[in-house]
């Protein structure tokens, strides 16, 4: 009887323990669910609350929304007063400055420079009359000038803010030159063509043996005439040839390293231009010369015919163009505002100063890198910002004619 009292007595201290065990873990199991409830009951009020503050700050965001909308509607009515405004401003700035601005300054060529360029010696005062005579006959028979510009066309926008583009004047073929320098020119066979294509496409692309440096390009009756700048010092003109694809002649001049033509175009080293009388070379020899210097130059040969000290200073000079052996130097300040014929140069000595074009050119983006003249259609080619714009000129006969 006693093993089988003991052996009764251990199980039911067993089963107290094992109740004792069971109930203490369902007490623990209990606690936790009620403190993940208690979790679960703080996180479903933050989000309440959370969603609450999104719906307030969504609110007040389209609020802001919406009197920012009304403020740019304001806004863009009000810019659009002032831009009516400002052109009418323009208009009434272009007749004023067209009745009352004081003309460009013409310079008289110099005779000893030009003596000096065909090798003539010292003669007696009236030898040198009529070998004075003589020689502008050589110069130039064209008897037209600028008297103003007679419409303006923004064709399109493409490419660098800094570029040039030209007419061949012999040919409908457009050519566009993107950039202040490269190896790649690209051509199109009409304005036409280049303002209905989408950037360059359509174009032919003509590769060139050796790079091009700044906008000073020309292109005249087949030929390519560009400004070559690869070393420290010389400074290369090349004729290339747009049909075969070939270099046909090369000049070099002689100038200081980093000499600039134009100081609102660092970019330009020199600047060819094409009229009615052929080729020209607007150039200054040395950095610290202040004035603009000009060559007729050979078509065929490249070879230097003359040299004029223009008079025209570079300082505030964005560009240059040549009509029937006049220079026009187009002057801007280093903000860029009215471009504006400031100086111009005879190489007959045929102009009177008081018959100097009063010539402004319209406002619109910046400051002209290039101004590209082609004398088959009194046009200029010319580029600004990287909008490129015909400026239709008119054209009278000198009084002197």
């Amino acid at each position: 009887m006693k093993p089988l009292f003991i052996l009764l007595v251990s199980c039911a201290w067993t089963l107290i323990g094992a109740q004792n065990y069971y109930q203490a873990l369902m007490d623990y199991l209990e606690n936790r669910l009620l403190a993940i409830e208690d979790r679960m009951q703080l996180w479903h009020e933050q989000a309440h609350q959370y969603r609450t503050e999104m719906l307030d700050f969504k609110k007040l965001t389209s609020e802001a929304m919406t009197g920012i909308k009304n403020d740019h509607n304001m806004m863009f009515k009000d810019l659009k007063g002032a831009s009516a405004r400002v052109d009418l401003v323009e208009r009434e700035m272009d007749y004023v400055e067209t009745q009352n601005s004081p003309r460009a300054c013409a310079n008289k060529a110099e005779k000893v420079l030009e003596q000096e360029a065909w090798g003539l010696q010292e003669r007696d005062e009236v030898e040198e009359e009529e070998d004075w005579e003589e020689l502008q006959s050589r110069v130039s028979d064209c008897m037209e000038i600028i008297s103003g510009i007679r419409s303006v066309k923004i064709l399109k926008r493409i490419g660098s803010p800094k570029g040039m583009w030209t007419r061949d004047p012999k040919s409908s073929k457009l050519y566009v030159f993107n950039g202040t320098s490269g190896d790649t020119v690209y051509e199109f066979k009409s304005v036409l063509d280049f303002s209905r294509s989408l950037g360059v496409a359509g174009s032919r692309m003509i590769h060139l043996p050796s790079k091009w440096t700044g906008p000073g390009s020309a292109v005249y009756n087949g030929y390519l005439y560009y400004i070559n700048q690869e070393t420290d010092t010389d400074v290369q003109v090349v004729k290339f040839d747009l049909v075969s694809g070939s270099v046909t002649d090369i000049a070099m001049f002689p100038m200081e390293r980093n000499t600039i033509l134009y100081t609102l175009n660092p970019e330009t080293v020199a600047d060819l231009a094409v009229d009615d009388e052929g080729l020209w070379l607007l150039f200054t020899p040395t950095d610290s010369e202040p004035n603009i210097s000009l060559a007729k130059m050979d078509t065929s040969t490249l070879d230097i015919e003359q040299i004029w000290d223009t008079r025209c200073p570079r300082g505030n000079a964005e560009a240059a163009f040549v009509v029937c052996g006049t220079v026009y130097v187009v002057y801007n300040t280093r903000m860029a505002s009215r471009s504006r014929v400031q100086c111009v140069f005879d190489v007959n000595d045929m102009m009177l100063t008081e018959e100097a074009p009063l010539l402004y050119f319209p406002r619109r983006y910046g400051a002209h890198a290039s101004l590209k003249y082609n004398p088959e259609e009194n046009q200029l080619y010319g580029w600004d910002d990287g909008y490129q714009i015909i400026y239709r000129l008119t054209i009278k006969t000198k009084l002197l004619a």
